[in-house]
């Protein structure tokens, strides 16, 4: 076998998958006027058959009758007698053998005609069965290729699913990458900015002017529950 050409595969690549998957459902299609006349020639033959095994079946029953009829006749000229009648007609001896004669070479005739047509029937059945096996596989192979296609496209929606999530992830890490690098840019100019007020407002290096006074903690804890001040009472006792 011959290698395509690397240019026959890439014009063969270049063509969309879902393209081909149509293809291919036509191509299937197409199967259903086969499938139908091949129906058509096996319903035919069908009836054939039994028409052919209805007419073997009246033979071999003629031909039983017949041998009986043989047999018969052959039995009474064997037991001798000179007179033989049949359906209240009288006959010889002669005229029972001549006729006895002409009854067994056409029986010979008859059974070989049956035997053939026995083999004929025969083959004839074993077309038949073979051709419907025939049909059910192509009928099965069928049903497996619009299975198949149905499974294909189905791959294909997953992968095109795939494909536009894989795009939309890659998408958003971008964006929330961006977002971050944006948030740390502001909170670091809102660190700067608190720095810069805290030194304008505490202004280590200057001189006070005016003394603070300090608070006592015991005046102003016993000042809120109403109690007397203890520098009250010491300048009572002076």
């Amino acid at each position: 076998n011959l290698l395509l050409p690397d240019s026959a595969y890439a014009e063969k690549d270049s063509v969309p998958i879902e393209f081909e998957l149509e293809r291919a459902r036509n191509l299937i299609k197409e199967l259903d006027p086969e499938i139908r006349s091949n129906m058509h020639v096996i319903a035919r033959e069908d009836v054939e058959v039994a028409r052919l095994k209805e007419q073997h079946e009246e033979s071999r029953k003629a031909l039983a009758k017949d041998r009986a009829d043989i047999t018969r006749l052959k039995k009474d000229l064997d037991e001798g007698s000179g007179s033989f009648v049949y359906a209240g007609r009288s006959y010889t001896q002669k005229q029972v053998e001549t006729d006895l004669t002409r009854r067994f070479e056409r029986y010979k005739t008859k059974e070989a005609t049956v035997e053939k047509l026995g083999q004929i029937l025969l083959a004839r059945e074993t077309g038949l069965a073979a051709a419907n096996e025939k049909l059910r596989a192509m009928q099965a192979a069928k049903r497996q290729l619009e299975v198949d296609i149905e499974n294909m496209k189905a791959r294909i929606e997953m992968v095109k699913v795939a494909e536009a999530t894989s795009s939309a992830i890659a998408f958003d890490d971008s964006r929330l990458s961006r977002t971050r690098d944006a948030l740390k840019d502001i909170g670091a100019r809102i660190e700067v900015a608190e720095k810069m007020v805290a030194a304008s407002t505490t202004m280590p290096d200057q001189i006070a002017l005016d003394e603070v006074d300090s608070k006592d903690i015991s005046e102003e804890i016993a000042k809120h529950f109403g109690e007397r001040p203890a520098s009250e009472d010491v300048v009572k006792l002076d």
